[in-house]
């Protein structure tokens, strides 16, 4: 039977609810792994796992669970080990390293920012900073809408200078936001996000890290920025005693 595994805690943690279920259909129960001065948050892992709502709640259930009563190493969804001796070979193995993590990240949570702009006021922004652009789109307004080749232009001027803007409000939201945190952590590209970057930060000072969010959303009112957090520190744990299901688990392989 592979093994789920949900986190990693110190030993001395305490302990769970009594009949505490994790993901599955029916729920599988949650059990604790102990070795040396390390546990592990554990299931049996269902043969067909996958991203349901259910399952992804439950996951996130059993951590919040286990971090409200201290630090936790999250594990990412689907993280299965090839069984439970698998699973505390690697926390003897890896004992120092983890310990060293439980300490780093104690009383600390990751918050998410995303950021998009908002279109109409993007371009409102850009117009006005920009003065060739103003002036071919005022060209072409006073010619009434201008020729193919100018409106042409015009687009890719204002697609190049949206662009720019992207890059610069990237960097300047990521510069006002990274004195606030312990460690930052960049996030992989996507489509439709200009900025999507994870930070890690002392519980005892999020309500400072959120002012400065909603001071740059008072300031930037072109952009529109969103806030997942607090949660458990993902982004900020190295690999763990698992790997993704689907993939052929190992004991050196870790959680995505």
């Amino acid at each position: 039977m592979t093994t789920y595994v949900y986190g990693i805690t110190a030993r001395s943690h305490p302990a769970l609810p009594e009949g505490m279920t994790g993901v599955g259909e029916p729920p599988r129960s949650v059990r604790v792994l102990t070795a040396g001065d390390l546990a592990a948050v554990v299931s049996d892992a269902p043969e067909d796992l996958r991203p349901k709502r259910r399952d992804l709640l439950a996951h996130q259930n059993v951590l919040a669970e286990a971090g409200a009563g201290g630090c936790v190493l999250p594990m990412r969804f689907g993280s299965v080990a090839d069984d439970d001796d698998a699973v505390t070979r690697v926390l003897t193995d890896r004992s120092e390293h983890y310990l060293d993590r439980l300490r780093e990240l104690d009383g600390k949570v990751e918050y998410n920012i995303k950021a998009t702009h908002v279109e109409e006021a993007v371009l409102h922004r850009v117009m006005a900073e920009n003065a060739d652009v103003r002036s071919l789109a005022e060209a072409n307004r006073r010619s009434g809408g201008g020729s193919y080749d100018d409106k042409i232009r015009l687009g890719e001027m204002v697609a190049a200078a949206v662009k720019a803007k992207e890059a610069e409000d990237r960097q300047e939201v990521q510069a006002l936001l990274t004195p606030a945190a312990s460690a930052v952590s960049e996030g992989p590209e996507s489509t439709g996000w200009l900025l999507n970057v994870s930070f890690l930060v002392a519980r005892d000072s999020a309500e400072d890290f959120l002012a400065t969010v909603e001071q740059i959303r008072k300031s930037h009112a072109h952009l529109d920025l969103r806030v997942n957090g607090p949660l458990p520190p993902y982004s900020f744990v190295e690999p763990g005693p698992a790997q993704p299901a689907g993939s052929t688990a190992g004991a050196d392989t870790g959680a995505q």
